[in-house]
Formats: structure tokens, sequence, C-alpha cells
């Protein structure tokens, strides 16, 4: 049996998540216990029992403590992934994106191919956006050989959610591949998208795009922004999200609006962030950082990238991984921001 306590670390919601994508993929069961327990709301919320919920549907296994609010949960995984399509509704305005990067890696390593239909919050605090999920995770995780792509259907923001994000993944032929991204140079446009639903009088999406242009150019970057009104969520709200690629390295920023919260300080912030993670001297911005450490624990060779520097996240999914594959070969080396990652090369055949 895995056994975590969710308060090392970060404590935060991310070793549960990855905890219980690890232990389905291993076929061996798992014991948390003090689930986010230094948070506001420790314990699980809609979106965490959520995860834990489809986990165990994309793996027929059996969960026990998943009660609201529960601090303590055991999971007994099934003896395969079945791919197919799902339909899960967090019922909040909680993370639709981090219940998909739950489920992405078992995805991964399914029968056959899946397609998840999540209702919840598309752009929200503290989780990626849908549209960083799309141009910025995805992408490098294709050159991983992952091949998976995100729709945004519908809208949907904190508190009140209902948005509907569209996951499509196919199954991996042979092994996930290690990638190595150390040096960056001649970063390309920056492209992005401004969104807002209901605010169209307030010209939400122009000034958030006008802004981030503006400081972008500053600092000696082009952009091209696309702005979208929508009147197709249940409330108002807005977002916006930049990202640029070259052939060693890939970056993105985010940031949603929220009441009290100026179109104009949600551009400077998001363009200061992309600004601050390139010219760091790192190969990827400070979310994609963590969010790669599972696949290249998974990953059939050795990962290595340059972080913008270290984050609790980071250090949490560092442990994380350590404590459950390193008997199985993985390892982690972190030389000032340069991280190392060997992977165990999982396959499920």
């Amino acid at each position: 049996m895995i056994e975590i306590d969710g308060s090392a670390k970060s404590g935060s919601g991310t070793l549960l998540r990855y905890g219980i994508s690890l232990a389905a993929l291993l076929v061996e069961e798992l014991h948390m216990w003090g689930i986010r327990a230094g948070r506001d709301k420790p314990g699980l919320r809609h979106q965490h029992r959520q995860a834990v919920l489809a986990c165990r549907d994309l793996s027929r296994g059996v969960v026990w403590g998943v009660d609201l609010g529960s601090m303590e949960i055991r999971y007994k995984p099934g003896r395969e992934i079945r791919g197919g399509r799902y339909r899960w509704d967090i019922g909040t305005g909680g993370s639709t994106t981090m219940l998909a990067m739950t489920l992405l890696p078992l995805a991964c390593f399914a029968r056959e191919p899946s397609v998840f239909d999540i209702s919840g919050g598309t752009f929200q605090d503290f989780a990626p956006s849908a549209y960083y999920t799309k141009h910025v995770l995805l992408p490098i995780l294709c050159k991983m050989g992952i091949k998976a792509d995100l729709e945004l259907k519908r809208p949907g923001y904190a508190e009140q959610g209902g948005g509907l994000i569209k996951v499509s993944v196919e199954p991996l032929a042979g092994k996930i591949k290690p990638i190595r991204l150390v040096s960056c140079v001649g970063v390309r446009e920056i492209r992005g998208t401004a969104i807002c639903s209901h605010l169209e009088q307030a010209r939400v999406s122009d000034r958030m795009a006008k802004e981030c242009h503006r400081t972008l150019r500053q600092n000696g970057y082009d952009v091209t922004i696309e702005t979208i009104y929508d009147a197709s969520a249940s409330h108002e709200g807005a977002a916006l999200a930049i990202w640029t690629q070259t052939e060693a390295c890939i970056f993105g920023s985010d940031r949603a609006g929220k009441k009290g919260r100026r179109a104009e300080s949600i551009g400077s912030y998001v363009a200061n962030n992309l600004v601050q993670d390139i010219e760091s001297g790192a190969t990827v911005d400070r979310f994609l950082a963590d969010q790669l450490i599972i696949y290249a624990a998974l990953a059939d060779g050795v990962t290595e990238y340059v972080i913008p520097r270290m984050t609790d996240h980071i250090e949490a999914n560092l442990w994380l991984i350590e404590h459950i594959l390193g008997r199985l070969g993985a390892g982690v080396e972190v030389i000032g921001n340069r991280i190392r990652i060997k992977g165990v090369g999982y396959s499920s055949r």
C-alpha cells in the first residue's frame, strides 16, 4: 500500500491528485491522510472529491472516505484502466483543468481512446486556465509522445462554474519519451486570448489585451491577442492567457478576472509574469515546471529542464515521485535551477 501524509511539503491538493493517479497506474492501494491539512478549508473540496471519484471510474476501483471535508481516504484501483467517454460535473467553480490533469496520465495508458466532458470552472486563480492547458501543457506533452487535445465548449468562472471542456486522449503506443530543454533562444512572437462573458459594454477583453500588449512592447516583445466577447456563460467573468514556444523552450502566463480586479491590472500581471520567466534563463515557465514532473517520472529516460525558481509545488511533486516511484528507479537531481528526473519507463503492457 502507498502511504502518503497529505500535509507533507506544500500540503496542497496536488499530492492527492498525482498520488491517486500513480496508485491507479501501479495498481496499488493508496492510503492518504492529513489531506490539505494546512489550508483554510482543509480536506476534500468538490474538485478534489471529483478527482478521486473520476480515477475510481476510470480504473473500476473502490474508494472510501470521499465525503466533502474528509481528510483521509483509501483507494483500491482496478487492474486495468479503461478508456471511453465519461462526463463529470464538479458542481462548483472548481477547476476542470486540474481534474483533467489528474486523469491524463491514466488515459495515456488506457485500453482505448478517452473523451472526458468536464463541467465546472475553466478560469480561476490557482489553477491553469483552459487556454494555458491547451496551448502550453499539451504541446510540450506532444513532444513526449502524448496525443491529447482540449476544447473549450463553454467558459465558466469561479465561484459559480458552469463551464465545460472536452478533453480527448489517445493511448500511447509505447512509453513516454523524455525531453531535454536546457537553453532558450529565439523566443517567437507571443500569442494569446482575452475572453470575457457578458462584459462587452465595458470592453473588458480589449482592455486586458491592450495593456498586455503595451507591457510586452515595453520589454521588447510583440504579441497578437485574440479578443472574445462571450454570451454563452451563465454569469459574468473574464480571463487572459498568453503563450510562446520555440524548439527549446515553452512559456505561458494567465490570470482570471474577479470582482475589484481591473482589466488593465490583469493585462500587466500576465505580461510581467511571462517576461520574468523568459528573462530568468529558464526553459519552462513557473507552472509548467511542476506540471511536467509526473510525466518525466514515468518517461523512459532522463528529462532535464531549467526552472525560473523553486516553488512549493515543484518541491512537493519532486518529493512525491521519489516517495512513490523511487523504489522503481525514479530519481531526482536539482542543481541550481536545473532539474534532472530519471523516469521509470512505465508501460501498462
